[in-house]
């Protein structure tokens, strides 16, 4: 009766508590190899470390990867008949293989350089500036439609058409549904691409929190290699690179308006408390009308005062 054999099998996870950069380092000085070659294994997908082992040899390599912090597994692997694809070159197969030995199958596995953009859907991950540029061209396609149904409206409501305003409602609900949907999804890619998960986007909808995580997401750099969301999305294009510069000059914009309408309310806001001040106070000393009693003075002062006396007699 033949052996059975066992084959390691890892799918990228690690154990509870390992960083994933100090998983590859460790995996790439126990396969003697660079780290790029390393960040291959961890595309989320399940690859055969090592193939044909006996027990004990899988036990002895399974505790290696172990100590690195990843969490490999021994699956057994059946007996089948040896396909032309599988044969290796008979110089390196006659060589005994350690158990330690660099898992040479699966590196040599080609994967893509660049993850392939899904706009619309929830996997795949996407870089910082083209984050902002697809939520510039979101912004970009949506205003223009929202004037639309804003003209439309109004026409309606001078019109009087309860029914054209509840079409109207309905159709501006739908498209504010497929903007956040939308939104949400650019934001998962990014999260992705960062190493998060997709789930932490809930953050935006706790309180203070939400005020400052979107700003969070723009400001993260991007994992340089594969994570475990898949390859690293492509280069930025100079359209993308427009688009990028293009809303950081709104949202700049739109900041220094902000200040400067904070500032001129402010500053009108003093001004009509100082004005409506003055007016108090002039109506106050115009409408009030002091009257001023004589007052009495000494007997010296109303003797020189008092006509001299007339002698009648005299007269």
């Amino acid at each position: 009766m033949s052996e059975n054999h066992y084959k390691i099998v890892f799918d990228g996870t690690l154990l509870p508590g390992v960083d994933i950069n100090t998983a590859k380092l460790n995996l790439a000085a126990l396969f003697k190899s660079d780290v790029s070659a390393i960040e291959r294994l961890f595309n989320g997908r399940p690859i055969a470390l090592k193939n044909d082992l006996s027990q004990a040899d899988a036990q002895a390599y399974l505790q290696a990867l172990r100590n690195t912090g990843v969490d490999a597994r021994i699956e057994a692997q059946p007996t089948i008949e040896p396909d032309l694809a599988d044969v290796h070159d008979p110089v390196s197969a006659a060589q005994p293989q350690s158990p330690y030995s660099p898992p040479q199958a699966s590196l040599g596995e080609r994967q893509p350089e660049f993850a392939v953009l899904k706009p619309f859907g929830v996997e795949g991950r996407i870089g910082r500036l083209r984050f902002l540029a697809w939520t510039m061209v979101l912004s970009l396609v949506t205003l223009p439609v929202v004037g639309v149904f804003a003209l439309i409206g109004l026409g309606l409501v001078s019109g009087d058409s309860t029914t054209g305003l509840i079409i109207g409602g309905i159709f501006a609900f739908f498209l504010f549904l497929a903007f956040v949907v939308i939104s949400v999804l650019f934001t998962i890619q990014r999260l992705h691409d960062i190493g998060w998960s997709g789930w932490l986007w809930l953050l935006n909808l706790v309180p203070f929190v939400g005020s400052f995580f979107p700003l969070v997401i723009m400001v993260m750099p991007g994992n340089i290699g594969a994570n475990r969301y898949g390859p690293p999305p492509p280069p930025n294009s100079t359209a993308v690179k427009v688009l990028c510069a293009l809303w950081i000059v709104f949202i700049g914009l739109f900041t220094v308006g902000a200040m400067v309408g904070g500032i001129s309310a402010i500053q009108q806001e003093y001004e009509d408390t100082l004005e409506s001040s003055y007016q108090s106070g002039s109506m106050t000393t115009d409408e009030i009308d002091v009257e001023v009693e004589p007052q009495a003075n000494s007997p010296a002062e109303a003797a020189e005062e008092a006509p001299p006396p007339v002698d009648s007699a005299k007269e």
